[in-house]
Order: structure tokens, then sequence, then C-alpha cells
């Protein structure tokens, strides 16, 4: 099978799209009581807009049964009507190696996701069983964007020069990379960190949530977050696209107005770093 980051820069040139959007369906926030056809409706109205879509597993779980029932329905349309498009599971699941192991057949072999968002506080050697699937992307998380994400990621670790934690997850990340098929979260509301990240993983896809709703700066992220070479990056939004209106009879119109406009100041950034789609 083609590689993870082969799969992205593809699906990015077909759409001239570096957005992610974020599948989370909240029965509070939802037009539409069943999440499935909520989700339908959203890809459907967003498909040629995107590079990839981001379905975050506990939304799902939460709703028991009927969730597994809607995940498996919402990855079969995706397949169906946009089967260029990748699709990263956000689960980020960690243990140690042997319980990651059947969290990467349930992700890979399961679930069939062409990434998945992982854990890595147990170690490398704990992300063996991920690392082991060559062709799927395999994308740690670095450096969230929650405004407490300061609280454990920026303490001064003893190795690499008492560099921060996030940064040293980065460094060893690249280290992993050796199936190149590693990537990391690096949030969207915190640019700087975007930057460190960059630095210590040329080549490597970064998922970039926290646009729109968390209030990330879409415009730095976007010119600190580009490398060298084919597209790597993908912009996420999730309640910003999602449920940009919550009234049944226009949400999925209002999702693809909201997408189509963040798409759009996606390439106008690319545009001013004279990185524009040719």
């Amino acid at each position: 099978m083609q590689a993870f980051s082969d799969r992205l820069a593809a699906a990015s040139a077909a759409n001239r799209s570096l957005l992610c959007v974020g599948l989370d369906p909240d029965p509070e926030l939802m037009a539409v009581p069943d999440a499935a056809e909520f989700n339908r409706a959203i890809v459907d109205a967003t498909r040629d807009l995107v590079c990839a879509y981001k379905p975050n597993l506990p939304f799902y779980e939460a709703l028991g049964r009927e969730g597994f029932d809607a995940l498996e329905r919402t990855l079969d349309h995706i397949r169906d009507v946009a089967p260029d498009v990748v699709i990263v599971g956000d689960a980020k699941r960690g243990d140690i190696a042997s319980t990651n192991t059947h969290y990467a057949r349930a992700l890979f072999d399961v679930w069939g996701f062409d990434a998945a968002t992982v854990n890595a506080y147990a170690g490398g050697d704990a992300l063996e069983p991920f690392l082991d699937y060559a062709d799927r992307g395999v994308i740690v998380w670095c450096r969230s964007s929650n405004p407490g994400a300061d609280e454990f990621q920026d303490l001064r670790s003893n190795a690499d020069g008492g560099a921060p934690l996030y940064e040293l997850m980065a460094k060893r990340a690249a280290d992993w990379n050796t199936r190149g098929n590693v990537g990391l979260v690096v949030g969207a509301t915190y640019p700087r960190e975007i930057a460190a990240v960059r630095a210590h993983c040329p080549g490597m896809p970064l998922l970039v949530p926290g646009v729109g709703a968390q209030g990330g700066d879409l415009e730095e992220s976007v010119r600190l977050g580009l490398d060298r070479g084919p597209r790597n990056l993908m912009i996420a939004s999730s309640r910003g696209v999602t449920y940009a209106s919550r009234d049944a009879g226009d949400f999925a119109d209002a999702a693809r107005t909201a997408a189509a406009r963040l798409r759009d100041d996606i390439n106008a950034a690319l545009t001013r770093e004279d990185a524009g789609w040719c």
C-alpha cells in the first residue's frame, strides 16, 4: 500500500487543500440526532475542500453501540464518496507494547484508518506495534492546543541541554521515524512551538488542531508549519466547520461555506509564503 505521507500529499494536491475536518458528533450540538447521517451530510458538503477527515473516537465511544455503528457508517461513506481523502483516527492511544499491539490492530486492521494519533508517554519501544504498520501514519501527540498544555509539556528535561519536554518529544519522534511513517500533533494556539517542532522534524507530517473555535493563529500556523517538498501539513478544524449552523435545514450548507472560507484562508497564507498551488 502507498505510504501515508504520499497519500496525504496526493489528497492535498487534488483538492488544493491543507484542511482537515474533524468529525466529532456531539448530541448537544448536532442539527440532526443521528450521528452517521450528520457526518454523511458534512462529508457530502465538504469532500472537495479537504485533504483529510479526523473522527475523534471518544465522541463515538460515548454513544455506545450506536456510536460504533455511526463510526463504521461514516468511514464507509467517506471511502465511497471521497476515496482519496485520508482518514485520521484521533484516538491518542498509548500504553505498554503488549497493549499497544491491540490498539494498533483496532485502529489499523479493524477500523482501517490511514493514520492514528498516539500518546508516546511510555517511550519509543512501546510505540513499535504502531510503527510496524509502515504504510500508516503514526501521529505523536507532541504539543497540545489546550490552555494548560504548558503545565507538563514545557517542563525542562535533563536531556538535550534542558530542552522543554515537547521539544524532546519532537526529537525522539524524528528518531523513531525509521520507516517514514511518523508525524506530530502541534496546536495552532502555540505558533512558536510549531516552529520549534518543525525545525526538529523536517519532512514529517504535522497535524495542527486549534484553529477556529479554539482561536489558533491560522496565518502563523501555516507559515511556521510549512516544510520543504510535498505538502505534509494538516490544518484541523472541527466545531468551526461542523457546527457552523445548528439548523437542520442549512447545517450542511453552512459547513461547506465555513470549510471553503478556511481552505481559501489557508491557501492565501500559502501564496503569501510563495508556496501556493501550481
